[in-house]
């Protein structure tokens, strides 16, 4: 899906390629004509509204079914994938890799960008399942937003909470939709209590359910006085005329009479009890509106679109180490939050993420890497919709391009137009589970040695090399993690490996301020001495008294259970 800028469309047809152009360095606010400029002293035409957003929530609550339909809304595809369907169906977009498709789960994240009342809309689909996490927590260093999902028969789950608190520590704003509100569910007023007090957040909600389960008659628009009758995607907006839900008489026509009492008495009781809808309180992480609705039918998906036009931030400043780079400034920077190999199996392709954070990129730039100190040239940047691409001649702040590379590009680079500045690194964590790696074929070791550095970069595990033995040692969160790295090593490298208990538990970084001292302590602990991909020194240990003991025995030596990508 390739998107013509400026006339707000979405169009089919991939974009043919131009010869590359100087990148340029002028005001970004002016008017210019939709070609590239032809020098740095043209103005330029400003971007259409931008709203980068990620959705998160606990496995089943309906997460990649909203994203599903949410494009559907958006005019990107014509039909909705079914996330656990049979052979002759088709499955949805987001989840494009074969294990996906055959377990009706996310396991990696995916990016997919549409259009909605002229604004772009670049969304993050996450993993859901805890033993992702770490794909989601990168994920959310390039959102602006997140659409938290909840399902209405469960209220807060774990992850939700888990994934809640990463965002928090962004400040990342929350739009909340409770969802499956046309099964049999909690009562509304109990999970919205729940939020404010699980989470700590002033809560508004903005649609209310009319029944639930089997006595659902849609939502009602708290703030326009209006019934959210059945919406599919492609019709116009409802034109249901407005009534106040306060007063007597119309409300009576359009839902059942005891509905429609009780429905005045908790607009009433909404008005009472909850604050009023602030937008400087939601943008700094303080408040969330909450939308009712069903996914799956089709009830209250174009309300939360609509809102999240209205509501939800445009691209942010993001933090740097040396200041904050705001999206308004016209010199191009960007960060790769994400690497994914093999998007294409047949090609063996290897894609960084970059999100953009100011100016305007142009294909054919040339960008300095702040990790190596080199200067590449981008020519082939690529926009997804999931697995799909298309070539991406110009991207503004809050777009995500992906730029193929053999390695180059790690997660956590800042690319820029020369400047030395580092965007936040996203942190690795210290492994839960570790196994050792068997190979069935031990004279294909070259090839998997590729495939474990592969899926380590991606963040499917992580990898550490004994230094004694070198034997290859993963690392996961959680065992499906495992059970992914094995099933797409075999897929996609065509190799059989095994894993087998390793006789360790537990995995620190190490570091010291004395470089004497800490030689010292490897050659002391050699035998349980590792390097991570990147060759940093990490300590196994047999389990956590183990930890501790050494810890001890060994002041002045830093044992990190976090460390952070540069």
């Amino acid at each position: 899906m390739a998107r013509e800028r400026g006339n707000g469309k979405t169009h089919g047809k991939t974009s043919t390629m131009n010869d590359a152009a100087p990148p340029l360095q002028g005001d970004t606010t002016g008017n210019a004509p939709l070609e590239r400029a032809p020098s740095a002293t043209t103005a330029l035409a400003p971007p259409r509204p931008r709203r980068t957003f990620a959705i998160i929530s606990h496995p089943d609550a309906g997460k990649t079914t909203l994203t599903e339909k949410l494009l559907l809304f958006g005019g990107a595809i014509r039909e909705a994938g079914m996330v656990k369907a049979r052979r002759e169906r088709r499955h949805t977009r987001s989840d494009w890799m074969k294990i996906e498709q055959q377990r009706g789960i996310s396991v990696s994240s995916s990016v997919m960008t549409f259009e909605f009342e002229d604004t772009v809309f670049n969304l993050l689909d996450t993993p859901g399942h805890q033993d992702f996490s770490e794909d989601t927590y990168r994920t959310l260093t390039a959102v602006d937003s997140a659409v938290m999902i909840i399902d209405a028969a469960k209220g807060i789950e774990l992850q939700t909470r888990k994934l809640f608190e990463v965002c928090r520590l962004r400040d990342i704003p929350i739009t909340t939709f409770i969802n499956k509100v046309d099964r049999e569910g909690r009562n509304p007023f109990e999970l919205v209590d729940e939020i404010a007090a699980t989470l700590a957040l002033d809560v508004c909600p903005l649609t209310w359910p009319i029944g639930m389960g089997g006595l659902f008659r849609g939502c009602w628009d708290l703030r326009r006085n209006r019934l959210i009758g059945l919406s599919r995607p492609g019709d116009e907006p409802a034109a249901t005329a407005a009534t106040n839900p306060a007063t007597a008489a119309p409300l009576e026509a359009l839902v059942p009479a005891p509905q429609a009492e009780e429905l005045r008495e908790d607009a009433e009781m909404i008005a009472a009890g909850y604050p009023a809808f602030d937008l400087a309180a939601y943008r700094a992480g303080h408040l969330t509106p909450i939308y009712f609705g069903s996914a799956l039918e089709d009830f209250g998906v174009r309300e939360l679109l609509e809102g999240l036009v209205a509501q939800a931030p445009p691209p942010r400043g993001q933090p740097a180490d040396a200041r904050t780079v705001a999206p308004s400034e016209p010199a191009v920077t960007g960060v790769v939050f994400k690497v994914q190999a093999n998007m294409d199996p047949n090609h063996r392709d290897r894609i960084a993420f970059m999100r953009i954070c100011s100016g305007r990129f142009q294909r054919g730039m040339k960008l300095f890497q702040v990790r190596t100190g080199k200067t590449m040239s981008v020519q082939s940047p690529i926009f997804f919709f999931a697995q799909a691409r298309s070539l991406a001649e110009e991207a503004w702040p809050g777009d995500i391009i992906g730029i193929p590379n053999h390695g180059t590009l790690r997660v956590g680079d800042t690319l820029t137009e020369g400047e030395r500045i580092r965007f936040s690194g996203v942190p690795d964590f210290a492994p839960e589970i570790l196994r050792r790696v068997r190979l069935d074929d031990p004279m294909r070791a070259k090839q998997m040695r590729r495939a474990l550095e592969d899926l380590a970069e991606e963040g499917v595990v992580q990898v550490f090399r004994s230094l004694v033995g070198s034997e290859w040692i993963v690392g996961a969160v959680g065992a499906l993690q495992l059970d992914v790295l094995t099933t797409r090593i075999e897929q996609e490298y065509k190799l059989r490996v095994g894993l087998e208990p390793a006789a360790y538990d537990t995995a620190r970084w190490i570091g010291a301020d004395d470089p004497l001292r800490l030689k010292e302590f490897i050659e002391a602990n050699r035998h349980a001495m590792s390097e991570d991909r990147d060759g940093a020194p990490v300590f196994l240990a047999r389990n956590a008294w183990e930890l501790n003991y050494v810890t001890e025995k060994w002041p002045g030596i830093r044992f990190s259970a976090t460390k952070e990508r540069t």
